[in-house]
């Protein structure tokens, strides 16, 4: 009996420490439960999100093609500015170009005016001869050229005048430069249109190439920031919140009822 007894006695610290043990690894799950309750919380929303992202190699080979894309855009937009950049230097050239010729038509128009002043003034009689005809040719085909070589004049109508197509030579020089600046004058005008359309189809073509190089330049800036992944969950739970009702109690006035006076 006092051997049972001792070996009970022996045992009684060792199985102590035991339950001490248990109840200490109790203890520190119970306190790890309470300071941290998601350890052991299943989140599925979290599982089914990693999931579905992608993998770190496969998140490497976007990485590199969208780096890849990136310098293929920002090539793009370095020549599109290049190409903007000619366009507005050519609508700036057009600018110049409508500019003189406005102004060479109004010097056109300000010698055209004079003569028509001085043509309505009687001519001078000269001797009608074939020597005086001869001048008046040649006098004509010298001014038609000159004009020519100043570029106030059409190689069509050069020829029309060496030709005599619509033009008389025996007509007196007053006369003929009176024609003669008309023609310069209405061509003058033709130039100073047609630069006019040229400088509009500058204007459109710079505008266009702008509009092209902003939109490219905008697109190597959205190719060159990192892309933003939202880490929000994919099961999203809505908090449901209970409005608590309250029902008013009429106030009741509590005093003497009101005594009828006699």
């Amino acid at each position: 009996m006092q051997s049972a007894l001792s070996a009970v006695l022996l045992d009684v610290p060792r199985a102590a420490a035991i339950w001490l043990s248990l109840l200490g690894v109790v203890m520190l799950a119970v306190t790890g439960l309470v300071l941290r309750p998601r350890l052991l919380r299943f989140d599925a929303g979290t599982r089914i999100r990693d999931a579905a992202l992608p993998s770190r190699s496969e998140h490497a080979d976007e990485r590199r093609d969208q780096d890849r894309w990136a310098e293929e855009v920002m090539v793009a937009a370095e020549r599109a500015e290049a190409t903007a950049r000619r366009r507005r230097e050519e609508w700036l050239a057009a600018l110049d170009e409508v500019a003189q010729a406005w102004q060479a038509y109004e010097a056109a128009e300000t010698t055209l005016r004079r003569l028509s002043d001085a043509a309505a003034m009687p001519l001078p009689q000269t001797p009608r001869t074939p020597a005086e005809y001869a001048d008046r040719e040649r006098w004509l085909h010298r001014a038609a050229l000159d004009a020519y070589w100043r570029r106030e004049l059409p190689v069509e109508q050069l020829s029309d005048v060496f030709a005599h197509r619509g033009w008389d030579p025996r007509l007196h020089p007053v006369e003929q430069e009176l024609l003669l600046h008309r023609a310069v004058r209405d061509h003058l005008l033709a130039r100073q249109r047609a630069a006019r359309e040229r400088e509009q189809g500058a204007r459109r073509a710079a505008e266009l190439a702008a509009a092209a190089a902003r939109s490219l330049r905008a697109e190597t800036v959205a190719a060159l920031l990192p892309a933003t992944q939202e880490r929000a969950s994919v099961l999203p739970l809505s908090a449901l919140g209970f409005s608590e009702q309250t029902r008013e109690i009429p106030a009741v006035v509590v005093g003497r009822a009101p005594v009828a006076a006699y």
